[in-house]
């Protein structure tokens, strides 16, 4: 089912919204509880034997998270969804509910690091590999794939350099030899892209950056059929005890209120700082999926309805002082990872290199990555001409 306007504001104001269970508030409580309580045993029995058929322990099912759970399963245009403290937690229960010891995954090459930290790390103890592939093409998809791959773990776009992958072509080609897929959807979120309707099996999200939007809480999220989260919930989802708390959630579902309003907003400023960037003649290039010099500018009009407030510019300098001295020049946008908050933010890939190692040659080692967020385009662009003049 396609989902219009209409639609959004259904589901960010009124669905799982039983507001005379809770006195007709018009925000709902946070039901701060770790426990709830049985009058008949029998129904304490059957909460033993399906944990997510009501509520027995708020480790599992909590209200305040079923209302946000309902939320964003319909969001994604899923079945169901499982919310968790944070984005790794999400990405860690979905591939490892679905791999055994001898199984093999196929990964987009350079994946959230997280990820990578499960992949190269965490995985390889139970005889789990990896293979990471440009997944810009189909063809490596197909040629990566063996008899033992079960997983193909997809991220479109990049948060760097943005390589979009063509989901509803590796989706097809999933479902052809029986490999479940798993798409870190961050970058859209569901309001401006929807994995689930393309033919992914799973889409994550960390909720922490657009559906937040404050910079003040975490969460990850992870919509698919009721099945596949069941299996999760009754496995990794308990046992590691990764369920986001009330409170945490309740800042996500007051953030859902004004996610579309946000976007737009931080959307219509990026151009705007995008155009700007690109003209300076101390900018190289900038990498922005719905820029018209994008590489793979097509295909984003095609999957994605919008692209945020995340690209990456490249410095047109040889020196790494001068990158260094340039975000330390802002004033106003300030330096630190993640993004999706009402702040601006910058980070560049030097500060993961040794001075001695960085390689102008190297296009990435001269990255720096942006987030615009919600202040006037107008300031943004003028704490970054006056950085710019100081390099």
């Amino acid at each position: 089912m396609k989902m219009n306007n209409m639609d959004i504001s259904q589901i960010i104001n009124e669905l799982a919204e039983d507001r005379e269970n809770y006195f007709n508030a018009v925000s709902p409580p946070i039901i701060q509880t770790s426990n709830f309580v049985f009058k008949k045993v029998d129904d304490l029995g059957k909460a033993f034997e399906d944990e997510m058929g009501g509520y027995l322990y708020s480790r599992g099912l909590n209200p305040t998270v079923d209302i946000l759970r309902k939320k964003l399963a319909a969001l994604d245009g899923a079945e169901d969804c499982l919310v968790f403290n944070n984005g790794a937690a999400a990405i860690f229960a979905g591939v490892f509910a679905n791999v055994k010891s001898g199984d093999h995954i196929v990964s987009v090459k350079a994946p959230y690091t997280w990820a990578q930290k499960m992949f190269d790390v965490v995985l390889p103890r139970f005889g789990i590999t990896t293979t990471y592939i440009d997944g810009t093409q189909i063809d490596n998809w197909k040629n990566a794939a063996r008899s033992n791959t079960v997983l193909y773990y997809l991220e479109s776009p990049n948060s760097w350099d943005f390589a979009l992958q063509d989901i509803k072509a590796v989706g097809a080609l999933a479902r052809s030899k029986n490999i479940i897929t798993l798409i870190d959807n961050s970058y859209c979120s569901p309001i401006y892209q929807r994995p689930i309707e393309m033919g992914m099996d799973m889409a994550m999200q960390t909720a922490t950056k657009y559906i937040g939007g404050h910079s003040d809480t975490l969460g990850g999220v992870l919509s698919g059929t009721h099945a596949m989260m069941k299996k999760i919930f009754d496995s990794e989802y308990l046992n590691i005890g990764s369920g986001i708390q009330p409170f945490n959630a309740w800042l996500l579902i007051r953030g859902l209120r004004t996610l579309p309003v946000r976007l737009h907003r931080i959307s219509q400023s990026a151009i705007e700082v995008v155009n700007f960037l690109k003209q300076h003649p101390k900018i190289e290039g900038v990498l922005f999926p719905l820029d018209e010099t994008f590489p793979q500018y097509e295909l984003a009009q095609q999957q994605m309805k919008g692209a945020g407030g995340l690209f990456t510019f490249v410095m047109n300098t040889d020196k790494m002082e001068s990158i260094v001295k340039f975000c330390e020049s802002l004033q106003h946008i300030m330096m630190a990872v993640s993004w999706g908050g009402h702040e601006s933010l910058v980070i560049p890939k030097c500060a993961g290199i040794h001075p001695k190692d960085f390689d102008p040659a190297n296009k990435e080692h001269r990255y720096v990555r942006m987030y615009v967020g919600l202040e006037d385009p107008s300031y943004i662009i003028a704490d970054l001409e006056v950085a710019l003049r100081e390099i």
